[in-house]
């Protein structure tokens, strides 16, 4: 596993693994591999937690920025892109591969592989690369409303939910802007409502490249207006956590609220509810290398269409929420001792459960899972 050791995520798959009884997870510390340290070797099966945006800036020039500024999200990702090329080259056995992860942490070709499938999604405007353009842009297709999000950009940092009409501009965001003009994340989301304060936001932003997609009208229930994450694993869309806010940012770090899975499902309906799980199974089949992906999805206003608003390579951190009383790091382990069993271990076999066709494609005839003897430290596959 790469990851950080003491990372809440990495703590919970390794209980979740040890239960399944695949052992104890060897840890390789992101700090260490972003420094050209040791990385999994052949035979290893590797899942890749989420780095953090401080870990990776810290790795890239020029000096890295302050906690919690928006800055430097390009070369984070390009940083990020060359640590799983040096992962890669270790010779494990990836559960997400680092195409799947790098697609699905660029907000551009994520919405244009998406759009390819035919899932559906916002639409978007062509590039844009400063308020000028945006606002060129949005006069030229119609549009008085759209979100705009930096390109590499996770957990509503940098997103602006921006209205624009005639010689007027507001944008609700988390995002602070200092007196030096340096942004930064904050948990209070606010107002602006200068179109020159807005205007030097997304001008500063664009350096590390947007993407800008018409604003969706969500749907909302109690005077709130709600998305869902859902956590598609091995195939199988179990886990759902629905986000609910006064504001256009559901996000729930910043101070929004849990919604009721049932309040929704009978809300939109079973035909709407059944469609809507299965885009994100479309979804998930669009990565069907990938282990999991978490996949934020939004009804529209009445319930009758729906879109997906991004997709996440580390989105499975879902506290408390269970699916045929397993969390998200126990499905996924359970997905993987199956997928190691013997009769598994054959190219092409498939994720049991799965219900795309999506297929396993990291299980070589004759590997053996030797993690399940007791006491055995969870190394992955070894030739036997």
């Amino acid at each position: 596993m790469v990851g950080e050791p003491g990372d809440r995520r990495v703590a919970m798959f390794a209980a979740a693994a040890v239960a399944a009884g695949l052992g104890t997870p060897d840890v390789f510390a992101w700090r260490d591999v972003l420094r050209g340290g040791p990385v999994p070797g052949p035979g290893t099966i590797v899942r890749i937690d989420s780095p953090g945006a401080t870990g990776l800036r810290g790795s890239c020039p020029p000096a890295p920025a302050e906690p919690g500024e928006i800055a430097g999200l390009a070369a984070a990702h390009a940083a990020l892109a060359a640590a799983l090329d040096r992962i890669a080259a270790g010779g494990g056995t990836l559960l997400n591969p680092p195409a799947d992860i790098l697609t699905m942490g660029d907000k551009r070709r994520c919405h244009a592989v998406l759009s390819a499938a035919g899932v559906p999604v916002p639409e978007a405007l062509p590039a844009i690369t400063g308020w000028d353009g945006l606002r060129a842009a949005m006069r030229a297709a119609g549009w008085a409303r759209v979100f705009v999000k930096p390109a590499y950009g996770s957990s509503a940092s940098g997103v602006l939910a921006l209205t624009a009409t005639g010689t007027r501009a507001s944008a609700i965001t988390s995002v602070e802007r200092a007196p030096d003009g340096r942004l930064y994340n904050n948990l209070r989301v606010r107002r602006y409502d200068s179109e020159t304060e807005i205007a030097a936001i997304v001008d500063r932003l664009a350096a590390d490249g947007l993407h800008v997609e018409r604003w969706f009208p969500k749907a909302g229930l109690g005077g709130r207006t709600l998305d869902l994450r859902v956590v598609v694993i091995a195939g199988h869309p179990g886990h759902v956590v629905v986000r609910t806010s006064r504001t256009p940012m559901t996000n729930l770090h910043l101070g929004n609220a849990r919604g009721d899975v049932a309040d929704v499902r009978a809300a939109a309906g079973p035909r709407a509810w059944q469609a809507a799980l299965d885009t994100c199974v479309r979804v998930a089949a669009c990565f069907p290398r990938s282990l999991h992906v978490g996949v934020d999805l939004m009804f529209a206003a009445g319930w009758r269409r729906h879109a997906v608003a991004e997709v996440n390579a580390f989105g499975d951190l879902l506290p408390g929420v269970l699916a045929d009383g397993r969390d998200t790091y126990r499905a996924q382990a359970d997905a993987l001792r199956q997928a190691m069993l013997p009769s598994f271990a054959q190219p092409g076999a498939t994720w049991r459960g799965a219900q795309t066709g999506a297929t396993w494609r990291g299980a070589e005839a004759g590997a053996t899972w030797r993690g399940v003897e007791a006491g055995a430290t969870w190394r992955g596959w070894a030739e036997g």
